[in-house]
């Protein structure tokens, strides 16, 4: 006997292969699993300058939260374009594409109860705010991690702004590229006058503020 296919309910849309995509319905909730971990799941975004210290805060972080007894993972840009983005260049459509991704695996972690911290350039603000959308209200938290770009290429741990300027690094952030900082983050931190220590301290303060719905 022949059967009908029943119409697309609204939870549904059009998938790869002209199939159907469905949500299944999940009995355990993120505040189950954020219960079980108890804490609080956010992403912390750390952005800014090559050099500018978002990876050395971000571990730093990470380990404290750690022996707190709180669940952290660290997305830090270079390890992922070792793998999720390693078929990424860094023309600005590439980037967008490193940040989409990004995006959408810390707030994966983030649904699954953990604590996510990001250090990357992510150099465009259009390209942070869509990252901020895909989180509820509270739970994205911008860091900006500012330093002139006089003291960040005077740093220069990895090279990369001697190659730029000798121009055999092209679409370099700072040299060839523009940055833009963010206008109004949870948290601006200046490297160049804040220890590392008291830097760790704030983000710590910031992650421990209630969620506000505002932002």
């Amino acid at each position: 006997m022949a059967t009908s296919t029943p119409a697309p309910g609204p939870d549904q849309r059009p998938g790869d292969g002209g199939g159907e995509l469905h949500a299944q319905a999940l009995s355990v909730s993120r505040q189950d699993r954020a219960a079980l971990l108890g804490q609080t799941p956010r992403v912390l975004w750390l952005t800014g300058l090559s050099g500018a210290g978002k990876s050395t805060i971000a571990n730093a972080v990470c380990e404290r939260l750690h022996r707190q007894g709180r669940i952290s993972y660290l997305l830090d840009g270079d390890h992922l374009r070792g793998g999720l983005s390693r078929d990424l260049g860094f023309s600005e459509a590439d980037r967008k594409e490193q940040i989409r991704r990004v995006a959408e695996v810390a707030r994966l972690m983030v649904d699954a109860g953990l604590i996510v911290l990001t250090a990357l350039i992510s150099p465009f603000r259009a390209d942070r705010a869509l990252a901020r959308d895909r989180f509820a209200p509270g739970e994205f938290l911008e860091v900006f991690v500012d330093v002139p770009l006089a003291v960040a290429e005077a740093r220069d741990p990895k090279r990369l702004y001697a190659k730029a300027r000798a121009g055999t690094l092209a679409s370099f952030t700072g040299i060839g590229s523009r940055y833009e900082p963010p206008t109004t983050p949870e948290l601006h931190l200046r490297t160049d006058e804040e220890t590392v220590d008291v830097c760790v301290a704030r983000v710590l303060a910031l992650l421990d503020r209630p969620p506000t719905a505002g932002r």
